[in-house]
């Protein structure tokens, strides 16, 4: 009997157990949460780091948003903005932080989230669909409801019932809307022709968070902040509908998008340094990169969203394409997490903006 028959043949061998290098130093491990420590929710946060696949990314995303907040804390360092003066009227920082979100974050909660950082002035620029700006003041006047994704939607529509993914919001609360909308648009015009007003999609919802008085409302707080908010596409949505059926009643009232577009771009160049967070895709992500082209990309990025980049879609693009058009900054260390913002965006908030402010106020207290 050949000896050879029992061995396994050495070219089997040598392209199964090749050899390997030594891993580059600095190197990390991979390691997971220890349930056996009990249940400690910041720490089990903190091991996403070195988990792998996107928990790594979440990792790197809330290292790349408190390099923002550490950033806005710095004074400016001398000739670092190109203007003297902040166009929006806030007081200038040493980190610009755009906050970028699609309607549903609106609709969904959030909304909670997002208040809570316009609420103390965390972020310093807002872009926004049309839904991403009615629904803050429709949820200010009605509730909506958690339904089902699989809800029939011929029968929602014969009982006046909306479907926004898995929530339900009855069609009574875009009647309530118009209630309080129209009288608003109704006083714009009067102010547009009796003073010259030049009404933008940012000073009117600058307007309408005035108007709705109530702090649940994320407008409320960037009206009572000065946070710009900007929507370009502002009439693709409920407000559209209102703004139709008013220039068919009371026609006249003008919205200037050219002066906002200036008002953004001229806050981008003003500032010393800008972070974006990009919650979906969209209008609202290409709006944010681009004025951070104008000052040749941005320092800092966090993008989220569920969007592959295989369609040549912007909404699904990895942040190197953004830098190949000068929206990042090609030293920086953007961060693309792939995941679902309802889950994503509030566990990010707690490990960065949340945490930073109750440190703050325990220190405070101390």
């Amino acid at each position: 009997m050949d000896p050879t028959q029992n061995q396994v043949p050495a070219k089997g061998v040598d392209a199964v157990l090749v050899h390997s290098e030594a891993m580059p130093e600095g190197s990390e491990t991979v390691k997971g949460y220890d349930f056996n420590q009990g249940v400690d929710h910041h720490e089990l946060l903190k091991t996403f780091r070195y988990s792998g696949f996107q928990a790594t990314n979440f990792g790197l995303a809330v290292e790349e948003i408190n390099k923002m907040i550490e950033c806005k804390k710095k004074a400016i360092p001398e000739g670092a903005c190109e203007y003297n003066l902040d166009p929006t009227g806030r007081d200038p920082t040493n980190c610009t932080i755009y906050l970028g979100y699609t309607s549903n974050m609106i609709s969904c909660g959030v909304r909670d989230t997002i208040r809570f950082l316009v609420q103390h002035n965390m972020v310093d620029c807002i872009v926004a669909t049309a839904g991403g700006i009615e629904e803050d003041f429709i949820k200010c006047l009605a509730p909506t409801y958690l339904g089902r994704f699989d809800l029939v939607g011929k029968e929602l529509r014969k009982k006046g019932f909306n479907r926004i993914g898995n929530l339900v919001v009855p069609n009574d609360n875009y009647v309530k809307f118009e209630e309080f909308l129209i009288p608003i648009l109704d006083k714009m015009l009067e102010e547009q022709n009796t003073d010259g007003t030049l009404w933008t999609p940012s000073k009117m919802i600058h307007r309408l968070g005035k108007e709705i008085d109530n702090p649940d409302s994320v407008y409320y707080w960037a009206f009572k902040n000065n946070i710009p908010v900007h929507s370009p596409a502002l009439t693709d949505g409920s407000i559209g509908d209102m703004l139709y059926f008013h220039s068919v009643s009371n026609p006249g009232l003008v919205l200037d998008i050219v002066s906002d577009i200036r008002l953004i771009n001229s806050q981008t160049l003003h500032a010393a340094n800008t972070g974006m967070i990009i919650l979906g895709g969209g209008l609202i992500k290409h709006h944010i990169c681009n004025t951070n082209l104008m000052r040749n990309g941005a320092n800092f990025s966090v993008f989220v969203n569920t969007a592959s980049e295989f369609d040549g879609s912007d909404s699904g693009a990895r942040p190197d394409e953004a830098v190949s058009w000068g929206k990042i900054k090609m030293d920086a260390s953007p961060v693309k997490v792939y995941g679902e913002n309802s889950i994503i965006f509030p566990l990010l908030v707690a490990e960065t903006f949340a945490r930073d402010y109750h440190q703050n106020k325990k220190d405070l207290s101390d």
